[in-house]
């Protein structure tokens, strides 16, 4: 179903691409591509789904071939109805401004009637149960959401070929069991499933093989059973994370002793002045200096909105928060909060990565310093003059992560910091967190990443539903 042969591919100015590929996918088999950030796992599906050459420009060679076609034979809009695609960054490929209206507009691409248009759409969103989303604008969804849309609009074109990139960054883990069953089912129906992933646990029960890309090439090409066979000890060396589900783990509300750094008193958000709905219901907590806090719930509970007011980039639309014991409003916030969004798109700003962990920061000595070994501890320093647009989606969440620890701010918040990272990275920003802690910040972590969680968090912060 798919054949990669000898495949080669340079990215236009960069030493970055894949060496040496080789790869088949029978009809039907599930194909796990795992390994550590940056080593070329995305650019393999980008060189089947046709993006590169095409839009990441470049130099290829060797043979790729869908359905036993020649894939430069395949035009590109044709080549969307045979591998469908979902991306890491889901908002990156939405056309409509409506939930329905993106999951059909593929097929309304692709030229079916209007009854095919239809069915497919409602089928998709009862499928992903995605009906009290149907007439929200996609830009009020929740990342997890979004994720879930995204994956929607692909399976509602019934392409034979699924390329997926990190298909559950961003979802709870009861979305990430439900779309597992989703893939267990398009698995049975013959659909071939090549899958990006570092968060393996879902997949338990799906994968075929497991294929570690290394600097981009193939360093190994295991078998479900011959993965489960590896050491405690070979697993971690790889930055392997785990095989099997994990329990979410029990925490308590965070408590502590004199005036707490940050507070919340019954904080909540509606979707609009006009609007009864809550995004974010009533939510009261304190915070300490020196605590590490998980912020958890399922998607659509509120998680980043509560993150955006907490730092001031929104306003609460009824409740206070208090700073050091004084109410305090959106400008004070932004002086003491950082806050890292799960879109690590949106906000970088220079043309380097060393320049983006010093910006708007008066640059001494000890400052570069710091900079420099924050870099080496997260595993950027060897891309310290690379533009972060060209980094992967792993290594700029860890761009995110080191902008923040490298701030002034008392209050650190990380949205979703390590979708898309790799289980050896997850265990340097768990020592990084803990450090930050320890220093006499507040670090609050919005995560569905129950490894995370069990590392480093003291307290947990559990958000419900409307």
């Amino acid at each position: 179903m798919v054949e990669m042969e000898k495949v080669d591919f340079c990215y236009a100015n960069s030493e970055r691409g894949v060496s040496d590929i080789d790869l088949k996918l029978g009809k039907g088999e599930c194909v796990v591509l795992t390994g550590r950030s940056g080593g070329g796992k995305s650019t393999i599906l980008h060189l089947l789904n046709g993006l590169a050459p095409q839009y990441y420009q470049g130099k290829l060679s060797g043979s790729i071939f869908l359905d036993k076609r020649y894939a430069e034979d395949i035009p590109l809009w044709q080549r969307g109805w045979i591998i469908g695609s979902i991306f890491q960054e889901p908002q990156s490929q939405f056309f409509s401004a409506e939930l329905a209206g993106e999951i059909a507009f593929g097929c309304e691409n692709y030229g079916l009637s209007r009854q095919e248009i239809i069915q497919k759409t409602e089928r998709a969103i009862e499928i992903f149960e995605l009906g009290t989303l149907r007439h929200r604008s996609l830009d009020l969804l929740s990342s997890g959401e979004k994720q879930r849309a995204a994956i929607a609009s692909v399976y509602a074109v019934s392409p034979e070929i699924y390329a997926c990139d990190e298909p559950t960054a961003n979802l709870d883990e009861e979305s990430a069991l439900k779309l597992a069953e989703v893939f267990k089912k398009l698995k049975s129906e013959g659909r071939t499933l090549i899958i990006v992933e570092h968060r393996l646990s879902w997949l338990h029960d799906i994968a075929d093989r497991y294929i570690y890309i290394k600097e981009g090439r193939v360093l190994w090409d295991r078998t479900k059973e011959q993965i489960e066979e590896m050491t405690e000890r070979d697993k971690r060396n790889y930055g392997l994370r785990s095989l099997y589900p994990i329990e979410k783990p029990s925490l308590p509300p965070p408590e502590g002793s004199g005036t707490p750094i940050l507070q919340a008193e019954r904080v909540y958000r509606s979707e609009n002045r006009k609007s009864a709905k809550r995004i974010l219901k009533e939510i009261s907590f304190a915070a300490w200096a020196g605590q590490v806090i998980a912020i958890t719930g399922h998607n659509g509970a509120g998680k980043t909105t509560l993150g955006n007011i907490l730092s001031g980039l929104k306003r609460e639309s009824g409740g206070s928060i208090r700073l050091d014991g004084r109410k305090s409003g959106m400008k004070a916030r932004r002086k003491k909060i950082w806050y890292s969004a799960n879109d690590t798109a949106t906000q970088f700003f220079t043309d380097s990565v060393s320049e983006e962990v010093l910006l708007s920061r008066e640059i001494t000595t000890k400052r570069a310093e710091q900079a420099t070994d924050i870099l080496k501890q997260l595993g950027l320093y060897e891309f310290k003059e690379a533009h972060p647009a060209t980094l992967s989606g792993g290594q700029k969440q860890r761009l995110s992560i080191a902008c923040g620890l490298l701030s002034d701010r008392e209050i650190l918040i990380f949205d979703e910091p390590t979708s898309g990272v790799d289980g050896y990275h997850v265990e340097i920003i768990s020592d990084a967190f803990r450090k930050a802690a320890e220093n006499g910040r507040v670090v609050l972590i919005i995560s569905h990443d129950y490894e995370l969680i069990r590392r480093c968090c003291d307290y947990s912060i559990e958000l419900g539903e409307d």
